[in-house]
């Protein structure tokens, strides 16, 4: 239980579907809501195949170009933390990776569901490489198990909070949300040093 709800926090952290709500609900002006329901399902959906993908077989692709895991977690915390500091500034949408010229081009399209909803302001480098070094470190069958569950939980929950968006909108309002998404990136900047740290203390074990 301590796994799951490790990853789960971890993870929710770094993705911050909270701080999606206001792009969702940009994007989706104009949708049903059956369309907005879809859009919702295909994003959870694609979040959860990037994050398992990642999870399973990101290890073999760093063997491949020859990265150490000691390095991952540098890469992974510096992206990590930077993202945090996007979301304890409020820089939402610079810091899930969409400006005017791609939103103005999203909008001129039907499937926003892989991109940019899934990639990059979901499941962007940092829970990519958040994955990786946490399976090199959980790899027994029993904890591979949970930490699969935790990832389907999140995807599970990013849908909900998702189809809810429009309704978190206006119940939380524009400063609700900023609120929620500074203490979510205060907890993300704090899992990136981690890593950081973890990956010195592994160097200097090293030495």
């Amino acid at each position: 239980m301590e796994l799951f709800i490790y990853l789960f926090a971890a993870l929710f952290s770094v993705l911050n579907p909270i701080g999606t709500v206001p792009i969702f609900v940009g994007l989706t002006q104009g949708y049903t809501k059956a369309e907005r329901s879809k859009v919702s399902l295909l994003t959870s959906f694609n979040v959860f195949v990037i994050l398992i993908i990642s999870f399973f077989i990101g290890q073999y692709v760093l063997q491949f170009f020859g990265i150490t895991i000691t390095a991952l977690r540098i890469a992974g915390g510096i992206i990590i933390t930077s993202s945090g500091f996007g979301l304890l500034n409020g820089n939402f949408s610079k810091n899930k990776g969409i400006n005017k010229k791609v939103q103005k081009d999203v909008e001129n399209r039907h499937d926003i569901a892989l991109t940019p909803l899934a990639m990059p302001m979901l499941a962007g480098p940092g829970s990519i490489s958040l994955l990786i070094a946490f399976y090199q470190d959980h790899n027994t069958t029993n904890e591979i198990i949970i930490s699969s569950i935790a990832i389907l939980v999140v995807a599970a929950t990013i849908y909900l909070i998702l189809r809810s968006a429009h309704y978190l909108a206006n119940i939380l309002g524009a400063s609700g949300i900023v609120a929620i998404s500074r203490i979510i990136g205060f907890l993300t900047i704090a899992i990136g040093i981690q890593y950081i740290i973890s990956a010195v203390l592994s160097i200097i074990r090293g030495i």
